[in-house]
């Protein structure tokens, strides 16, 4: 499965993924911006590019690779989770690596995704939780089409007892 525009491709993850994921996966300066914050094994890593169908109706989640170029260089990823097939809406989060950033790439690839949720998954709404100190993914959401819908006080832990703020983030396909 894959969907281009221009030079980016977003594809299904492919078995030779899994030093870039488990790189990606276990870096630590990233787990503040996500959910997890435990390190996955190459192992667990490739029994989950094995056997996901990369369908959200039958996974509850897809994960596409970023790619640049003839030469499909993988720049990042970007996911679809805690997907709701009743309210038909699910959560976006998305990564380039630091030599991919400032190129406006995340912005396409944003853009792609949400016509990929529309046209061909039949959602309804995409969101993301973006922390208060993240203003990167702030601006980045907000160049994308999103909408701030509400704050979230006291929503991401920093461990020891901190907690962080947070927006909502939402598009409506």
């Amino acid at each position: 499965m894959w969907f281009r525009d221009g030079e980016i491709v977003l594809r299904a993850l492919e078995p030779e993924d899994l030093e870039w994921l488990y790189a990606l996966e276990n870096d630590e300066r990233l787990w503040e911006w996500g959910y997890s914050n435990v390190p996955y094994s190459r192992f667990s890593l490739k029994t989950y590019i094995a056997e996901s169908r990369h369908d959200l109706y039958a996974d509850g989640q897809l994960r596409l690779a970023i790619t640049l170029g003839p030469e499909g260089t993988v720049c990042g990823c970007v996911d679809l989770a805690d997907f709701s097939p009743r309210h038909l809406r699910a959560e976006v989060g998305i990564v380039l690596f630091p030599e991919f950033q400032g190129r406006g790439y995340a912005t396409r690839v944003l853009r792609m995704l949400a016509a990929y949720a529309k046209d061909f998954l039949s959602l309804h709404q995409l969101y993301a939780v973006v922390s208060e100190k993240n203003c990167r993914a702030q601006h980045l959401f907000c160049r994308a089409g999103y909408c701030r819908a509400a704050d979230l006080p006291d929503w991401l832990s920093e461990g020891s007892g901190c907690y962080v703020s947070a927006s909502l983030f939402t598009l409506r396909l």
